[in-house]
């Protein structure tokens, strides 16, 4: 190997909660340095400029690893989950192409146990977290609406919200109908210019990247700051093994492979672990050492256990006039969360959101999108005009409870290009899961009939919903029961943090990235502290 790196703080990952970590420790005069698998993503160049968009949504620009196969990815076993994996390496991570819905988790998603007798509470609560949540709206800039009765009372957000376009009109008139709760989603997508960053002018889409840096991604907001403030970024950093030292209690070095192919290590002070909740139990798995045999941090046998997803359910409506919801961002125009909190009417614990998504584009509305495919031959024309920018869809996102045969392994044969073993995926979707999916469907639908929808049509499970992995390295103050604790840190080898979502204790029924990064804002204070009491 050549000359080690050094750092006082190295971090493996550079995607939402890595960029807000070396942000924070960088903005105080720490040394901090980053390894990312992927490069910069050149967001001027995106796709969305011109009428290949939907190609790249198919291909290079496709959620799933395993389809789009980029140099920088690494294989999926994913066999065994009809939830198939979502997740994009490079600087940013997955808000390179995300939706940018940046909703909160509500108090009572942290006192699960207490409030309804399942899962586990947090070991800490909302008003812990709230300040980070403010800071990281900051740090982000968010567009939405003050005064929101679902959650509780918070700063105004820097901009007003997005409009809600021709179909969220209509969804708005259906809630209201019903009596039932809606609110503009709160986005991390300006209506408001700042420095080096255009607003929103609804051109759509947005999954292709954002030429004017309207959506907020991890390389326009925080690796800037994080860079003036000294952090340094090594990109093409493939990190192949934690190397422990002392006997096992301390992470002595974190081995690489460089952008050319170069074994390479780092030497640190603290390690922070943010390579997402199916990449961080991978490694840990990966780095099994005498010490520990059953994996890094393991010896709870929980690093890769309670695997949650967000199961999603897509209920879309089609319309008789035309909406144009392919125009836009597809993911921040309402949500309503009726359902959200538990009802023993239901038969099951827990709730959902109901989020809107705009309508397809033409290929994704050929080829099925939110809708059924067309067939083709004759009538195929006919069908499409009646589709195609008609549709309103709401997606039922349900809070998924934590089970331990729900895991993230190492495959036996499957191989990353440096021999890294490839994580295998094993879920199954939960009975109070199923349950609270077909009683949204059928809330769902009720909200798109009163809204007008001529035709209602239902994906009861998608496939394509494995973006959010939580809970595979959960927090809590019992080392028995949990593998961090509150701030993050491994209870078992001492200068090794985790600040992804592996550490949710439960999930929620939202998006979990504002949570993950204020999570990650508060143990980077907890890493400062730390760092300052040392001397």
């Amino acid at each position: 190997m050549t000359t080690a790196l050094r750092a006082t703080v190295a971090i493996v990952g550079a995607g939402a909660s890595g960029a807000a970590v070396a942000w924070r420790l960088a903005s105080a005069g720490i040394d901090v340095l980053c390894l990312e698998q992927g490069g910069w993503m050149d967001q001027a160049r995106s796709p969305a400029r011109g009428h290949g968009w939907e190609r790249a949504l198919q291909s290079r620009f496709h959620p799933d690893p395993n389809i789009r196969r980029a140099k920088e990815d690494y294989p999926v076993a994913a066999q065994d989950t009809p939830i198939q994996p979502a997740s994009f390496n490079g600087v940013g991570g997955g808000t390179l192409r995300w939706g940018a819905h940046f909703p909160r988790l509500r108090p009572s998603d942290f006192r699960v146990r207490s409030l309804d007798g399942v899962a586990d509470d947090w070991p800490l609560s909302y008003e812990d977290l709230e300040r980070w949540y403010d800071l990281n709206d900051e740090m982000t800039g968010v567009a939405g609406l003050a005064g929101d009765p679902g959650n509780p009372p918070r700063r105004a957000p820097r901009d007003p919200p997005l409009p809600l376009g021709a179909g969220g009109m209509r969804l708005a008139a259906g809630f209201d109908a019903l009596g039932w709760h809606w609110w503009p989603s709160d986005a991390a997508i300006l209506t408001r210019p700042r420095p080096g960053r255009a607003p929103c002018n609804n051109c759509g889409p947005c999954g292709v990247g954002c030429v004017r840096g309207a959506r907020a991604s991890n390389d326009n907001t925080y690796w800037p700051a994080a860079i003036a403030a000294g952090a340094r970024l090594v990109t093409g950093a493939r990190v192949t093994r934690l190397a422990t030292a002392q006997a096992g209690r301390r992470i002595g070095a974190i081995e690489f492979v460089d952008a050319e192919g170069v074994a390479r290590r780092v030497e640190s002070d603290i390690v922070v672990l943010a390579a997402n909740g199916m990449g961080t139990p991978r490694l840990l798995l990966a780095s099994a050492d005498a010490h520990h045999p059953r994996g890094l941090a393991n010896g709870s046998g929980l690093v890769g256990r309670r695997l949650m997803h967000h199961p999603t359910a897509i209920v879309t409506g089609v319309f008789d006039e035309r909406l144009d919801g392919h125009k836009g961002p597809f993911a921040c125009a309402l949500s309503s969360q009726e359902f959200y909190e538990s009802d023993p009417a239901r038969g099951c614990a827990r709730g959902f959101q109901l989020q809107m998504l705009r309508g397809s584009g033409p290929v994704a509305t050929a080829l099925g999108g939110y809708m059924r495919r067309i067939g083709w031959g004759r009538g195929h024309h006919r069908e499409f005009a009646r589709q195609f920018a008609r549709g309103a869809t709401l997606t039922v996102t349900v809070e998924d409870l934590p089970e331990e045969a729900n895991r993230v392994e190492l495959d036996a044969t499957l191989r990353d290009p440096a021999g890294v073993p490839a994580p295998r995926l094993f879920y199954r979707l939960g009975e109070n899961s199923r349950r609270l999916l077909d009683f949204g469907i059928a809330r769902a639908g009720e909200a798109l009939r009163a809204a007008g929808a001529r035709d209602i049509l239902v994906n009861p499970l998608s496939r394509q919903a494995g973006f959010h992995f939580l809970g595979t390295a959960r927090m809590g103050e019992d080392p028995s029961g949990s593998v961090v604790g509150a701030d993050g840190a491994c209870h078992e080898i001492a200068n090794l943090v985790i600040a992804d979502g592996s550490v949710f204790v439960t999930s929620g029924a939202v998006n979990p990235t504002p949570t993950i990064q204020a999570l990650a804002l508060r143990m980077a204070d907890a890493i400062a502290a730390r760092l300052r009491r040392r001397g």
